[in-house]
């Protein structure tokens, strides 16, 4: 399994942010061939020390890395990724990474 995590930083308007993720964002980026899974947070997201200055987190999941770079390759995947600067104003930090059970 991989897994893309999204870490969106605090925007500068939440409420346009949450109605554009989730009314046109998350329905183009569950287009993403090879998407397997899509979750995202709920509420504030903390830190261990208090407020993280994260908004919102996506974990998007595929069966690989290469399944990963091969969606974003995809038409689908550079109109999710064109979208993100539409809502995104306080930046997102993205993680890839290959994941095992332990």
């Amino acid at each position: 399994m991989a897994e893309l995590v999204v870490l969106y930083k605090t925007p500068k308007d939440a409420a346009a942010f949450d109605k554009h993720y989730a009314e046109t964002h998350i329905p183009l980026a569950k287009k993403l061939p090879g998407l397997t899974k899509y979750a995202v947070s709920t509420g504030p997201v903390g830190s261990p020390a208090g407020p993280s200055g994260v908004h919102l987190v996506a974990i998007l999941s595929f069966n690989s890395v290469a399944d990963i770079q091969a969606a974003f390759g995809s038409a689908e995947g550079k109109a999710a990724a064109g979208d993100v600067p539409k809502f995104a104003s306080g930046g997102a930090d993205l993680l890839i990474f290959d994941t095992k059970e332990v």
